[in-house]
């Protein structure tokens, strides 16, 4: 004997089917809006993190001019020093990319260090009232561009780990998400923590 299904079971039976699969579509949407929308929060940390940070780079840029100003009339023998500084600071800051500005800011970082040590060996130098304020502004600025970094750098690693995490990195790789660099000390930074300029 043969059941012979009503028309009506048979609709009862496509719909909940239809309604499995329209409750899971939606899941995955969700999921995938989510996914997307917290990676392009994360970046946007990694870029506010990376403005912020410039701010106080480009300060340091602007200050560069006035110490080798300052500095050349006093050290006669320190030429290469100062040259090798003055030729970092060539070009315009505002063309260059960011990860060109970190690359550049860590070498401009060791020949300020350089410039500061050599200042050591004058006295008069050491004395002068302008170099002594662009001590003191470069103390200020290297403690903000440290913090800045710290900041930055952690977003940085919380946006990489996000992008490379599964199932986040295929979406990541689906929308174009690359990793960021992040700005690490240079190797002269990381054994004299911290420059006196007293």
């Amino acid at each position: 004997m043969s059941v012979i299904q009503s028309p009506a079971i048979k609709t009862k039976g496509h719909m909940s089917v239809g309604i499995i699969i329209l409750v899971v579509v939606l899941a995955l949407g969700a999921w995938l809006a989510g996914t997307y929308n917290g990676l392009v929060k994360k970046r946007n940390l990694v870029r506010e993190g990376f403005a912020t940070m410039d701010v106080y780079l480009k300060k340091r840029w602007d200050l560069v001019p006035n110490l080798v100003e300052t500095v050349k009339g006093y050290t006669k023998h320190e030429q290469e020093t100062l040259g090798e500084l003055t030729k970092l600071r060539t070009g315009s800051y505002d063309d260059l990319s960011p990860e060109q500005k970190i690359e550049l800011n860590q070498k401009l970082g060791q020949a300020i260090t350089k410039i500061v040590a050599v200042a050591e060996n004058y006295p008069d130098l050491k004395a002068n009232a302008s170099f002594l304020q662009l001590q003191a502004d470069l103390g200020k600025l290297e403690d903000d561009i440290a913090n800045s970094r710290k900041y930055y750098n952690g977003t940085v690693r919380q946006y990489n780990d996000q992008i490379l995490v599964f199932p986040t990195n295929l979406i990541a790789g689906m929308f174009g998400f690359k990793e960021e660099k992040m700005f690490e000390a240079a190797a002269s930074e990381r054994e004299n923590v911290k420059v006196n300029f007293s």
